[in-house]
């Protein structure tokens, strides 16, 4: 039986071009959609901006046929603009507010089921109006192109036991080769090869595209940006952060496992040190933790800094700007030099768009709060010579669009996992603190 899908308003801010991804179907858009679309429109970042894209795209389809006809799709179905009549406004049940949005939302799909000879699906990102929509009789789905299984994410990290000659060789040579298939390695994956007749005799390596496993490269005297890894995963991960074949790292880990402060202290060490790159670029979403800030007064400075003030916390340890107390040193001078000196910039993703980042080491932290659009567009970003760093919490988002397995984040760890330009490393052991540890266990 052919589908005809019910597109709510939520699932073309999510992604603009997801009326375009239902090849060989029907797509509805309520004109309920349409108006919300324009409510939309003037709103600041990707929110406004997806709904201007989206209009934009039905004013292109509309020169080619009347919407309310019909228009035919590039990839196969229909896309139609269906009008609410009142008379199909009654029939919903009288506990629905038939002046809510969603509600004229579920009016055209019930009366597109009772008039079209065809299975009619509801595709919504708002799991209530799913709930109404079930309740009605509807068939309801999330809007999961996009999604990935969080609970099968990969790591990027395995454990392999081989021969001793295999673990002598990596040290001798510099180079151990393996079956990437017999083991299922992938390029970039980080790996611990251990002995199978005598546990204790390990040795750390990455995986490179040939099938050759190299050992880790030696960190410079005193770490990295003063900043020494504490445990194995944090070996794995400043490594593939120093690594300059490596385009794009993704870090995952919870609260307190270091993805930021690594990734800072990489990035200080081969702009600042190594002069490999020409600026550290840092950015986050400004999106907030519970009920927002609203107004505040200042220069776009002042602005930013509640915002900011958590990477600016990892620039106070590395350059130990701040005594035992976290009271300033102000006889020290920290990130503020490298700021007048042009090798560090700090912004919102807010402006990311239209620009070229070339010979830029971009650290986007928070990046869990991103959709995939996203993060389509910073790393389409890239200019040539950068390098891009994705870190993030996918158990702690604030974004309501988006959730553990639909963020931007996830979505590229999975995307580019057999990508040679591209690797991952998943940090699970906290190191901020033991109390940190043990809230992110136990509460």
């Amino acid at each position: 039986m052919p589908k005809s899908f019910v597109l709510d308003t939520n699932v073309l801010l999510h992604d603009p071009a997801a009326m375009m991804k239902f090849e060989g179907q029907d797509v509805i858009l309520p004109i309920t959609v349409i108006e919300e679309l324009d409510r939309f429109k003037k709103q600041p970042e990707m929110t406004g901006r997806n709904a201007r894209q989206v209009s934009r795209t039905l004013d292109q389809l509309r020169q080619t046929a009347r919407l309310t006809d019909g228009v035919d799709l590039p990839h196969g179905g229909t896309l139609r603009v269906v009008l609410c009549h009142r008379d199909t406004l009654k029939e919903l049940p009288a506990e629905l507010d038939r002046d809510y949005g969603d509600n004229a939302i579920l009016a055209v799909a019930l009366d597109l089921q009772r008039r079209c000879d065809c299975q009619v699906v509801m595709v919504s990102k708002d799991t209530n109006l799913r709930i109404k929509a079930d309740a009605l009789g509807l068939d309801a789905e999330d809007y999961e192109t996009d999604k990935v299984d969080f609970s099968e994410l990969y790591a990027g990290t395995a454990e392999i036991l081989v021969e001793a000659e295999t673990i002598d060789r990596l040290f001798k040579t510099g180079a151990a080769e393996l079956d990437l298939n017999k083991y299922s390695l992938l390029p970039n994956e980080a790996v611990t090869l251990i002995n199978q007749s005598n546990p204790s005799h390990t040795a750390l390596g990455i995986v490179e595209a040939s099938g050759k496993i190299i050992p880790l490269t030696k960190l410079p005297y005193g770490g990295v940006s003063r900043i020494q890894p504490r445990n194995r995963e944090q070996q794995f991960a400043l490594d593939l952060l120093l690594r300059d074949d490596i385009q794009l790292v993704t870090l995952v880990g919870k609260a307190g496992t270091g993805k930021t402060l690594l990734a800072i202290a990489a990035g200080l060490q081969k702009v600042a040190d190594e002069h490999l790159y020409s600026r550290l670029l840092i950015s986050r979403p400004v999106i907030p933790m519970g009920k927002d800030l609203g107004y505040l007064p200042g220069d776009l400075n002042d602005k930013l800094t509640p915002w900011m003030q958590p990477l600016y916390d990892n620039f106070d340890l590395i350059f130990g700007t701040t005594d035992s107390r976290n009271k300033p040193l102000h006889w020290r001078r920290g990130h503020e030099e490298l700021i007048e000196h042009g090798l560090l910039q700090i912004e919102p993703l807010t402006y990311i768009r239209g620009r070229t980042l070339p010979q830029q080491f971009f650290v986007v932290d928070e990046a869990q709060n991103l959709t995939p659009h996203e993060v389509k567009t910073i790393l389409t970003r890239a200019g040539e010579g950068t390098k891009i760093i994705l870190t993030g919490d996918p158990e702690q988002i604030d974004n309501p669009y988006v959730d553990a397995s639909s963020n931007g984040l996830t979505y590229a760890v999975e995307r580019f996992k057999h990508e040679s330009i591209a690797a991952h490393i998943t940090l699970s052991r906290g190191e901020r603190s033991p109390l940190a540890e043990r809230a992110t266990k136990v509460l």
